[in-house]
């Protein structure tokens, strides 16, 4: 993964919180046999895996700016879905699992704060020329 000259001070390895979401969600889906899409799924619908997404969260990996920018959208479509009961633990919802492939609360709180500081530095690129 290579990564803008101009984006070298941001830290683009997920956070503990972030890694531990997305393995939690790996485990309930894996025990309730549905949440997130699969790769070739989101390819159709041209858009990001959950699962995908949180094989990389959960081991680490450091991520392109352009996933953490998918990762802050995921998140602002799919605010909606959080509703009353939707993480019960006897029957969390698929929108539940999808949240925590995708690094969950500490994910949108990480993806967040990361867009800032690529937008921070996007304008302070843009200033030097």
């Amino acid at each position: 993964m290579s990564k803008p000259k101009k984006y070298s001070k941001i830290n683009f390895k997920p956070p503990k919180e972030v890694r531990n979401a997305a393995k939690r969600g790996l485990e309930l889906r894996k025990k309730f046999g549905r949440g997130g899409l699969t790769s070739k799924i989101a390819g159709k619908l041209g858009i990001g895996s959950g699962i995908v997404r949180a094989t990389n969260l959960a081991k680490g990996d450091k991520l392109s700016p352009s996933t953490v920018k998918r990762m802050y959208n995921y998140f602002n479509r799919h605010q909606k879905d959080k509703r009353p009961g939707w993480s019960n633990p006897s029957n969390p919802s698929n929108g539940y699992i999808a949240w925590l492939l995708w690094g969950g609360d500490p994910g949108r709180r990480w993806a967040t704060k990361i867009v800032k500081q690529m937008r921070k530095a996007d304008e302070k690129s843009k200033k030097k020329k």
